[in-house]
């Protein structure tokens, strides 16, 4: 059984990326958990958001929840950790208004663009 567990630490990383890469986003609409007792292999994290129609009839604005697995993502490389951190943030769109951008979009190459922006802004 999957439990999950407020994951203030990757909501604090995730700040810092954002701030330095510029990744603009509404951070009081995005949540963090790590989730312990998946038994996914290759999945490090994942984005969730609130389906448009749930949102509508709450009459609410779209809200994001970045999921971190723990048993893969915890162990992994700080660079790879942060990598991840970007990947779940790009597919956050800049109007937060429930829906993706897609891996045409969130791709290696884009990411890894994003992390070489990351190096460079922290060591200038």
């Amino acid at each position: 059984m999957i439990k999950y567990f407020p994951a203030p630490d990757i909501e604090q990383h995730a700040r810092r990326i954002a701030e330095i890469t510029q990744i603009n986003r509404d951070f009081s609409r995005i949540h963090f958990v790590r989730s312990k007792g998946s038994s996914s292999i290759r999945i490090l994290a994942r984005c969730h958001t609130v389906p448009r129609v749930i949102q509508s009839a709450l009459e609410m604005n779209g809200h994001y929840v970045i999921e971190v697995i723990s048993e893969n993502f915890d162990g992994l490389e700080e660079r790879e950790r942060i990598k991840t951190i970007i990947h779940e943030l790009m597919h956050i769109p800049a109007g937060m208004r429930g829906g993706f951008r897609q891996h045409d979009y969130v791709c290696r190459k884009n990411v890894e663009q994003m992390y070489k922006n990351y190096v460079n802004s922290i060591q200038s």
